[in-house]
């Protein structure tokens, strides 16, 4: 088997990780030749969307933080779900194994599943390499993960085998989950254990990320999505990258695995969108400037080899072609260019300082409490695609101490949290099973008969829409953007 060039000893790269930071170095604008008037303006652009709405920003210009922000109640510290941009750590976890010799990309796919070698028979399927997979390249036309779970939910890799490719793979893109749920499939058949804990001597310890988790799929980290970090973290990858897989003073990830999985393999350009269709690496995107990993609903890192920057943005919007339009338009002006007054500088900190998502505010309390402490609000069943709906049975309305407190009623599973009443009430519920829930919420009684909540699982893209009325009885609840792979609320958080 063909090895990748040798990187540093993971025993001396241990040795070092006393000299690493925990966090990146942060920086003013100006000193790293960042106008904060660009930054300013890609703010407005993005505010004057609706459709848009935004969870975090991180700027970073030569190595050092330049701009960040969180729009509360997102913060800092806490993970968020990455959906898609998932892949490009898997794609890393693969840098790795083809270093140490446990994969190569001629390797066919089938060669790792002996098992599974009575059962291929198609021409197609037995020649798929890991290259394909690695860039969407398996010769399919079109999405392949609903039939895949159909044919073998027990283990999806073959049920994906079994779907005969449309063309000879290598010829085609479609984005296509289960190349990658295989490819990490891979990874952590050879490796012996899960990504993350393979990972997290080679990636998340020497980059001082800290905790994440991973979603999983059959027994296995799903690799295509489901993965949670930090919006740092996030940047950690993206520095990673455009240092050439170099951190510090280590070479952590081969030189030439980061050139050849952020370099077009395939051609997709019959994408509509114009920044989807640059091409497509090892689970990274080509875009019109740099590369990227990306995820469903606004999960961004952008690298940008020429100006020596990453971009990190976390979101909730269908439509991502704009934010990346906003960042050609409004940053990519902004680097090394001449700012027109320092003043601009200040005024971007005191921005950022104070990013907030609207709290929804109505009158804090009803005219009579007891009808609302009666019996909990009948959901009725949804009408509509069940996969995209709040899994709800009934909500509950309590007082409390400190005010308005709502239990969401599944099934077998029910969560219970404050609202605010003047701003977003922040706190970390347990559900039934004793797992932690990071939620937000705000609402109030804009009429006398209906009471209005907004809650925000804030370790996801996604918040839910709920009223409340005493005419029926009845309750409705509505996501703005529906989960994607199960909307329980078991679902709605790291699972770690």
């Amino acid at each position: 088997m063909r090895r990748w060039p040798a990187i540093e000893p993971l025993s001396r790269v241990a040795r070092r990780l006393e000299r690493v930071r925990t966090s990146l170095p942060r920086s003013s604008p100006l000193a790293q030749r960042v106008d904060p008037a660009g930054v300013l303006a890609f703010l407005d652009e993005l505010e004057t969307r609706p459709d848009i709405e935004m969870h975090s920003l991180m700027l970073v210009r030569h190595g050092h933080v330049v701009a960040e922000g969180w729009w509360s109640p997102y913060a800092s510290e806490r993970p968020h779900r990455l959906y898609s941009l998932s892949k490009s750590f898997t794609s890393t976890a693969a840098g790795f194994a083809a270093a140490e010799g446990l994969l190569s990309l001629d390797d066919t796919v089938v060669s790792h599943f002996p098992e599974l070698d009575g059962d291929i028979s198609d021409v197609g399927s037995r020649s798929m390499r890991i290259r394909h997979i690695a860039a969407m390249a398996s010769g399919h036309e079109n999405e392949t993960l609903g039939r895949a779970l159909e044919l073998d939910p027990q283990e999806p890799v073959r049920g994906f085998l079994l779907i005969p490719p449309d063309r000879p793979p290598g010829t085609v893109f479609a984005y296509n989950q289960p190349c990658t749920y295989t490819l990490a499939s891979i990874v952590q058949r050879k490796a012996g254990m899960p990504l993350t804990r393979y990972l997290r001597p080679r990636l998340f310890d020497p980059l001082g990320i800290g905790q994440v988790g991973w979603q999983t799929l059959a027994g296995r980290e799903q690799g295509y999505s489901g993965l949670y970090a930090r919006t740092e973290d996030i940047a950690k990858l993206g520095e990673l990258y455009l240092r050439r897989g170099r951190w510090n003073d280590n070479q952590l990830l081969s030189e030439r695995w980061v050139a050849e999985a952020t370099s077009k393999q395939i051609d997709n350009s019959n994408q509509l969108q114009p920044d989807w269709r640059q091409g497509y690496g090892f689970q990274f995107w080509m875009a019109r400037h740099g590369y990227r990993g990306d995820g469903a609903f606004g999960q961004f890192c952008v690298i940008l080899p020429d100006q020596d920057a990453v971009i990190v943005t976390t979101a909730a919007t269908l439509d991502m072609q704009a934010v990346l339009d906003a960042m050609w338009w409004h940053l990519l002006p902004a680097f090394d260019r001449s700012p027109a007054g320092s003043d601009r500088q200040v005024q971007l900190a005191s921005r950022l300082a104070d990013l907030e998502l609207p709290p929804y505010r109505a009158k804090p309390e009803p005219a009579q409490w007891q009808p609302w402490l009666a019996e909990p609000f009948t959901v009725p069943a949804a009408t509509g695609d069940p996969q995209t709906q709040p899994k709800l049975t009934s909500i509950a309305v309590q007082r409390t101490g400190g005010g308005l407190q709502v239990t969401l009623n599944e099934n077998e599973n029910a969560l219970s949290f404050a609202v605010g009443a003047a701003g977003w009430s922040v706190s970390t519920p347990t559900d039934q099973s004793g797992k932690g829930i990071p939620v937000a919420a705000a609402g109030g009684w804009p009429d006398p008969n209906v009471l209005r909540v907004e809650v925000i699982f804030l370790e996801t893209p996604h918040r839910m829409d709920i009223l409340c009325s005493l005419n029926d009885h009845c309750a409705s609840a509505a996501w703005r953007l529906p989960p994607l792979g199960g909307t329980d609320l078991r679902d709605l958080r790291s699972p770690v």
